[in-house]
């Protein structure tokens, strides 16, 4: 078999598998990709899983579930665009981009949050978005953090002061909130997402 013909059939297989991630909304098992690819035995879809981690395509959690990465859902960048004054665009593909890979660094310690509440309107963050919330990045002064505090649960900016603690909200009309007994930070807000 040429290299030309493996890289297209390694290609062809990538499709299946990124089909199945997008009509499912996960990925397919072991024995899914085998039946998929036409693979018939273990070690033939150990192989390929093992080429596709190489390739940077995928890769495993610690339990040993495959987590998409460049070929989740990936979308061509075609430059980019003037904000002010309208000028021709051309449709120029400049690469392509996977928006999992870019919003999320740590895909085994992130989830997803849909915002209720207009405490976060002056940061851009309006009832409705997505919030990308990140549970393994260490929490600092500044970050916008999802938190306990007290036993009710909200998302506010982290200010920390020595050893005082305080959550302020990025509109005006709320207050800021300082934890009387408790305080647990569950993770760092790292994107939002918005659909129009």
């Amino acid at each position: 078999m040429t290299k030309t013909t493996k890289e297209a059939r390694l290609r062809s297989r990538v499709r299946v598998i990124a089909g199945f991630l997008r009509h499912n909304g996960r990925m397919p098992s072991f024995s899914e990709i085998g039946e998929m690819c036409g693979l018939r035995s273990k070690n033939a879809v150990y192989k390929l899983v093992k080429q596709l981690e190489g390739l940077g395509a995928l890769k495993r959690d610690n339990k040993g579930r495959l987590i998409p990465k460049s070929m989740a859902y990936p979308l061509r960048m075609l430059g980019a665009v003037e904000a002010g004054f309208p000028s021709p665009a051309e449709e120029e593909l400049a690469d392509t981009l996977s928006l999992d890979r870019l919003l999320i660094k740590n895909p085994e310690a992130t989830f997803l949050l849909k915002v209720s509440g207009d405490s976060m309107s002056g940061a851009g963050i309006l009832p409705g978005d997505m919030v990308v919330v990140d549970k393994g990045q260490q929490p600092k002064s500044g970050d916008i953090v999802i938190a306990e505090v007290d036993g009710q649960w909200t998302m506010k900016y982290l200010r920390k002061r020595g050893e005082s603690v305080l959550l302020v909200s990025a509109n005006p009309q709320y207050k800021p909130v300082k934890p009387k007994a408790e305080l647990k930070i569950a993770g760092v807000v790292t994107a939002v997402v918005r659909r129009y």
